[in-house]
């Protein structure tokens, strides 16, 4: 019932706010569902663990089977392991901070929120589903109303943005689709094709079949993860976007496509991943060190984290290609972690803009003494991405790195020395826009009037570094979820 009701929660707070009067109330509503919402999903986490130490070895816990369409044995399939209870976590805390966040919007607030909330459903619902029809369901739920989230609530190219997003990630979904059911017709589960990732990945399909489907689910769900050269859309997605639609996209959206290239492509399909894997290595490494370089020549600070953004969900996709377990799981603890870190990031650039009224660099400077506290949060964001010791960055990358080094020949290593340099581009980036942005006399005299941050912006910004931070000091409880869910599909 627990994870029946992470659909049911954001699903009634979305009902309720139809029957709201005001802004006021709409506001409230959201929140409360949303923290239920974290509440529960914390709840989740705890369970989880609590089965962990118990014994259970199951590599899914918490199965439950409801049939929907026998005929083309189609199944409400849930349930949960390591690596979907920490996306499950991540997502609840993204919304809830997203939520406050948003505080300000006063434009078609009632419909705005609604569409917030249906997009997070549809992300709850795709990491509990362990049924491929059902999954790709949710998946289209979390994206759809992207379009709506940037057209109508974005600024700058809003129409373009949106446009461009909606159809290069329809154009994966059409790649999906067709992955997916190859993936079907290919199946026998007790003389019956089956949909059900459990039972498929208990077969094995011809090297045939996985060399023609394994390149299309993983590039269809490579597209939502900026997959090189597929990632075009997101830099403008991002720059155009709502606050907490930035946080939500580039914090938890681009992670439904490294979780599906593992939990889908990789798992369902092994051996075509094994003879495949350098030509996808070689894009994710373009994506790392293109990402990388890209931010230097960019002087929006939302372009500047959209581009980091490629960068670091390239090394999601590289530490996932490496197909051994280390590597994957500082795969999964990436995804973690720049969910964390680049929410934060789209949150303090909102509630900059809010009072700078601008996102260029060069047009502010010497914010540390007039919003002391948000500049502060901006500096451990901008570590956190550079990968300081003590936060979450520093455990990801380097449990990727190690992972990679422990390939023998010598392509791996090269390629892994490659990506590396990444590393240091970022540093460059991050300490050249700290000190342009926050050090040094305010540029402004008009800028000195700024009101300090408020109690719900506070919330925002401490909560997710206090997940980083978590991440960063004590990241075994996580690594050692993550790699007990990885011995099936890694073994």
């Amino acid at each position: 019932m627990l994870l029946i009701a992470l659909i049911l929660v954001p699903t009634l707070t979305a009902l309720a706010i139809v029957f709201a009067k005001n802004s006021k109330q709409v506001k409230v509503m959201a929140a409360a569902g949303m923290s239920i919402q974290l509440v529960q999903s914390l709840y989740l986490l705890y369970v989880f663990l609590a089965e962990r130490a118990s014994g259970n070895t199951e590599p899914v816990v918490f199965y439950q089977r409801f049939p929907w369409y026998n005929s083309l044995n189609i199944s409400f399939d849930i349930g949960v392991d390591g690596i979907s209870v920490a996306m499950i976590v991540l997502t609840a805390i993204v919304i809830f901070t997203g939520i406050f966040a948003s505080w300000e919007v006063e434009d078609q607030y009632k419909e705005f929120f609604i569409s917030l909330i249906v997009l997070a459903t549809g992300v709850f619902g795709f990491f509990i589903s362990l049924d491929l029809f059902v999954m790709f369901l949710f998946f289209e739920l979390a994206v759809i109303p992207m379009y709506l989230l940037i057209g109508i609530w974005g600024s700058g190219k809003k129409e373009y943005s949106a446009m461009k997003l909606t159809l290069m990630l329809m154009a994966g979904s059409a790649l999906l689709v067709v992955g997916i059911l190859g993936i079907y017709f290919n199946s026998d589960s007790n003389g019956h094709h089956s949909f059900n990732i459990l039972e498929l990945a208990g077969q094995t399909f011809s090297m045939n079949m996985q060399r023609i489907f394994f390149p299309l689910t993983f590039i269809g769900f490579g597209v939502i993860g900026a997959l090189f050269p597929f990632h075009t859309w997101s830099p403008d997605g991002h720059s155009s976007a709502p606050t907490a639609v930035s946080m939500l996209h580039a914090g938890v959206l681009m992670k439904l496509g490294g979780y599906g290239c593992l939990k889908v492509a990789i798992w369902l399909m092994p051996q075509a991943a094994n003879e495949l894997a350098w030509i996808f290595l070689i894009l994710t490494s373009i994506s790392v060190i293109y990402g990388a370089l890209g931010v230097i020549a960019q002087t929006d600070l939302k372009y500047i984290n959209a581009y980091s953004s490629v960068s670091h969900c390239g090394l999601v996709l590289f530490g996932l290609l490496m197909l051994n377990k280390t590597a994957t799981t500082g795969a999964v603890i990436q995804m973690i972690s720049h969910g964390l870190m680049t929410a934060l990031f789209f949150a303090l650039i909102g509630m900059l803009y809010s009072r700078t009224h601008t996102r260029i660099v060069h047009e502010m400077g010497g914010l540390m003494k007039v919003l002391p506290f948000l500049s502060v949060c901006y500096v451990l964001a901008g570590l956190a991405s550079l990968g300081l010791p003590g936060l979450s960055g520093f455990v990801a990358e380097m449990t990727i790195f190690v992972g990679a080094f422990q390939h023998p020949d010598w392509f791996h290593r090269f390629i892994t020395i490659v990506a590396v340099s990444s590393i240091v581009v970022t540093a460059v980036y991050i300490l050249r826009v700290v000190g342009a942005l926050l050090m040094g006399p305010v540029k402004n005299d008009d800028h000195t009037k700024f009101h300090p941050a408020t109690w719900y912006e506070k919330l925002a910004t401490v909560t997710l570094i206090a997940g980083i931070v978590i991440i960063g000091i004590a990241p075994l409880w996580l690594s050692d979820m993550i790699m007990d869910s990885l011995s099936a599909i890694l073994d």
